[in-house]
């Protein structure tokens, strides 16, 4: 179980917050209005109210501790800003950050904050994917052009290999897990039969995984 913290409980943070407790973390909320965390205050580990701008208060709460802190301040980027400022000067390695515009972002990434996140971008992006390829399940960025997905095997492809699946690109693509019912199996080669309802996890360059979802749909 990790520690994470999670400042500024608007939707976003406060969906953070609840997921990462119900993943089994410990999670420290944190919100300047006393209505926000009296709301939320049975349904996660520890709860705090507190300006976010004072590095007093932040350190009170051993952020340093945490595997990372996210904070999630809504449309006061100032707010947002000086938070980042208190967390840098009290040691905090991991911080994550909710922009709320393009000029906020410039201004984190001159912070050197570990990731900067648009909730609403992101979410557009993943549903626009989850339309346009409905076989892709999730998908995880490592790098700008290295992906992980996991793909979910259709009626049709129920008795093929990997091999056939992949065909030409077999060393552009890297099988790294086939999940089937509640069984995960990583030792796969391009024998491995597919069946349907299995979940295939591939590692690859976007490019080639574009082009095998491109193929996957015109199956």
């Amino acid at each position: 179980m990790a520690q994470f913290a999670v400042i500024g409980l608007g939707s976003f943070g406060v969906t953070a917050s609840l997921e990462l407790a119900n993943q089994g973390h410990h999670v420290c909320a944190a919100d300047i209005s006393e209505s926000t965390i009296n709301t939320f205050a049975n349904q996660l580990n520890y709860t705090v109210i507190l300006d976010a701008s004072d590095e007093t208060q932040l350190a009170r709460l051993d952020l340093t501790s945490c595997q990372a802190v996210l904070v999630a301040i809504g449309e006061n980027i100032e707010a947002s800003i000086l938070c980042v400022l208190r967390l840098k000067n009290l040691g905090v390695k991991q911080i994550w950050v909710k922009a709320c515009s393009k000029s906020h972002h410039q201004i984190l990434s001159k912070l050197g904050v570990s990731r900067i996140i648009h909730p609403e971008e992101e979410m557009g992006i993943r549903v626009a994917h989850a339309l346009n390829y409905p076989m892709v399940n999730q998908y995880f960025a490592l790098t700008q052009s290295t992906f992980i997905v996991e793909l979910a095997i259709d009626l049709h492809l129920s008795g093929r290999n990997i091999g056939w699946l992949l065909k030409e690109r077999n060393s552009d693509i890297k099988p790294l897990t086939l999940r089937r019912d509640d069984n995960f199996n990583t030792d796969l080669t391009l024998d491995t039969e597919l069946r349907h309802g299995d979940s295939l996890v591939l590692l690859g360059s976007k490019h080639y995984l574009t082009k095998l979802t491109k193929r996957f749909k015109a199956l």
